[in-house]
């Protein structure tokens, strides 16, 4: 299979490339060369950032022999809350080789794509929207990046759980020919497909008004299902990815809720009106 992604090396010499040229487009204070200097920045952002996502599944804080351990432990959680099983859903699509196939390639190649489409139609026609999904974005990427560090095996690693990896059988795999632990396969908690693909689709339902809009909803449940039937993530990462978004984009309207407290608070000192000057007046003869 084409790996249609870039590397962390590719990416990172691309946002690199990118940032100088802003830079340099900066300082000429042209108009022309300033505003596509913003545009080349936000997109050398959104490189760099996939970039420390390719590389941190290198990364780890403890060691890979028991990213199974805690896959099982995740295996045994689903069904102890009566889950649907993974393993049931994927058997239902096994038989059909040209969806499983489609599903594959969806599951490697198809979430940055659409990021990185959503980032620039926000952009260009929703600029004071973008800035609040960039900083989504940056917080929930790096949230699950954290979570990352613990390594956890997906559920094709998973011995007797009955899950195919499909990419494998296909030829599809981005990890390689041969199935095996690998430590860029070890972050499947929590699910960054999901969460990215959730974002998406509440950016879309939010600033859109057209009436289609409520189709952007397909999406997540679609990457859900990808996800699954590849055997590539457990239906808890996916609920740990959509707790991290739902936190932070609480957080973030508790943070700008205060902020605008505080800003009436300034303007409404600043608007008060100090004491007035009267000066003495003669007394008024009888």
């Amino acid at each position: 299979m084409v790996n249609l992604e870039l590397s962390w090396q590719g990416a990172t010499v691309v946002a690199a490339c990118l940032a100088g040229a802003a830079v340099g487009a900066q300082l000429t204070r042209r108009p022309r060369l300033v505003a596509a200097a913003t545009f080349a920045r936000e997109t050398a952002l959104v490189l760099a950032l996939f970039a420390l996502w390719q590389l941190a599944g290198r990364v780890a804080v403890a060691g890979p022999d028991d990213a199974e351990a805690r896959a099982r432990w995740i295996w045994h959680l689903e069904r102890a809350v009566h889950l649907p099983s993974e393993t049931v859903v994927q058997r239902a699509f096994l038989p059909h080789p040209i969806i499983v196939q489609f599903l594959d390639l969806y599951y490697a190649s198809l979430h940055f794509p659409v990021l990185i489409t959503c980032l620039t139609w926000l952009f260009v026609r929703y600029r004071r929207q973008y800035r609040h999904v960039r900083t989504t974005l940056v917080l929930f990427t790096v949230s699950c990046l954290l979570v990352q560090l613990i390594p956890v095996a997906p559920p094709r690693m998973l011995a007797g759980s009955g899950m195919v990896d499909t990419a494998v059988r296909y030829g599809q795999s981005v990890y390689g020919s041969v199935a095996g632990f690998n430590a860029d396969q070890l972050s499947a908690m929590p699910s960054v497909h999901v969460g990215w693909a959730l974002l998406v689709a509440l950016v879309v339902v939010q600033v859109s008004r057209s009436r289609w809009r409520w189709l952007a909803l397909a999406y997540p449940v679609a990457t859900v299902l990808a996800v699954t039937v590849t055997a590539n993530h457990f239906w808890l990462d996916g609920i740990v990815a959509a707790l991290i978004l739902a936190t932070i984009l609480l957080l973030q309207r508790a943070a700008r809720a205060v902020l605008g407290q505080l800003t009436a608070g300034r303007r409404v000192r600043v608007a008060a009106p100090g004491p007035s000057y009267v000066p003495d007046r003669p007394p008024v003869d009888a």
